[in-house]
């Protein structure tokens, strides 16, 4: 009989249980992940390209791709005026 492990207790063997320093780098590059491909899928919406994103908001085309990529802290001003700047789209945040 094959036993099925939820995905929290996946994360626990596979990546440490929460608290633990392993646990928070994944986390943290999970979520520059997710952002990453986020901003690329809306970039990608808009018929844009990364260095015109860049143009729209002051940034470089070099950080775009960083951010694209899940390897740049974003901060989330710098987010919300890709976003919303850059790809005229509003950002809407929900806490659970």
């Amino acid at each position: 009989m094959i036993k099925l492990s939820t995905f929290e207790e996946h994360l626990n063997e596979y990546r440490g249980a929460k608290g633990t320093p392993e646990r928070a780098k994944f986390e943290a590059d999970s979520l520059a992940f997710r952002i990453g491909e986020l901003l690329k899928e809306e970039r990608r919406k808009a018929h844009m390209t990364q260095e015109e994103l860049a143009k729209r908001t002051g940034t470089k085309k070099s950080y775009i791709s960083r951010v694209e990529l899940g390897k740049a802290d974003i901060q989330l001003s710098t987010f919300f005026r890709l976003i919303e700047i850059g790809l005229g789209r509003t950002v809407n945040l929900t806490i659970s």
